[in-house]
C-alpha cells in the first residue's frame, strides 16, 4: 500500500516538474526566436536582395509588438 502511495506521489511531484520545464523552455524558445531567429531572416533577406519581402514583415511585426499589450506579472 506504501509501495502505491509513494508511486503515486513520485508520479505527481515529477509530472509538476516536468510541465513546469515544458514551460520553461516554451518560453526561452519564443524570446530565442524573436531576439535571435527573426533578425537574422530579416538580414538574410536583405542581403539577398529581397528588400521587397523583408520590409513588410517587419512592418507587421513592429505593428503587432506595437499594438499588443501584455499585462504585467
Amino acid at each position: 500500500m506504501f509501495t502505491a502511495l509513494f508511486a503515486f506521489l513520485m508520479i505527481v511531484v515529477f509530472g509538476k516538474l516536468f510541465l513546469w520545464g515544458i514551460k520553461a523552455s516554451w518560453g526561452i524558445t519564443k524570446l530565442v526566436c524573436s531576439v535571435v531567429v527573426l533578425p537574422l531572416i530579416l538580414i538574410g533577406l536583405v542581403i539577398g536582395g529581397l528588400l521587397v519581402v523583408a520590409l513588410p514583415i517587419l512592418l507587421v511585426v513592429g505593428a503587432v509588438s506595437l499594438f499588443c499589450f501584455r499585462k504585467p506579472w
